[in-house]
C-alpha cells in the first residue's frame, strides 16, 4: 500500500498533478525537487545554492516519512550545464556521510524554467542508514 507524504516545509504540487513524496512498505520515493519556492527560485543562479535548497526539500520529506537523508540508496541527478557539476557534488558531499547513495548525473538542455539549473530525484529504504 502506498502513502502520500508532505511536509510544510515543501510546498505541494497542483492538485492532479503528481506526489512530492510516496512510501509503499518501507521504500520512499522522492519526485524531482528542484530550488523553486512560490515565485522565487532558492539559491539563485548558483548550481551550489540550488543544490543544497533541494537537498533540504529532500530531508524535509523523508523526515515526514520517517526517514533520514542517510536512507537514500539512490539519487537521479539533472543539470543543465555538465561543465558545473562540481557544485552539486560539493552540496551532495555536504549532504550524505558514509555510504553514499548511487548516483546517476545527467545534463539537460532545460528544464520546468530557465532559471531552474538542477533537479534530483531520489529513492530511499527506511533504516537503510543504519541508527
Amino acid at each position: 500500500m502506498k502513502k502520500r507524504v508532505s511536509s510544510p516545509a515543501v510546498p505541494e504540487p497542483p492538485p492532479q498533478t503528481w506526489s512530492n513524496a510516496l512510501v509503499a512498505g518501507n521504500q520512499v520515493f522522492v519526485a524531482g525537487m528542484t530550488a523553486r519556492s512560490g515565485t522565487e527560485v532558492l539559491g539563485g543562479d548558483s548550481m551550489y545554492g540550488q543544490a543544497k535548497a533541494i537537498f533540504d526539500k529532500i530531508r524535509h520529506l523523508m523526515e515526514a516519512a520517517g526517514g533520514r537523508m542517510d536512507d537514500i540508496v539512490k539519487v537521479v541527478i539533472f543539470v543543465t550545464d555538465i561543465k558545473r557539476r562540481e557544485e552539486v557534488w560539493k552540496a551532495r558531499r555536504e549532504v550524505f556521510s558514509v555510504d553514499f547513495p548511487v548516483s546517476t548525473l545527467v545534463e539537460v538542455r532545460a528544464l520546468a524554467a530557465p532559471e531552474l539549473l538542477v533537479e534530483v530525484e531520489a529513492i530511499a529504504i527506511l533504516g537503510a542508514g543504519g541508527a
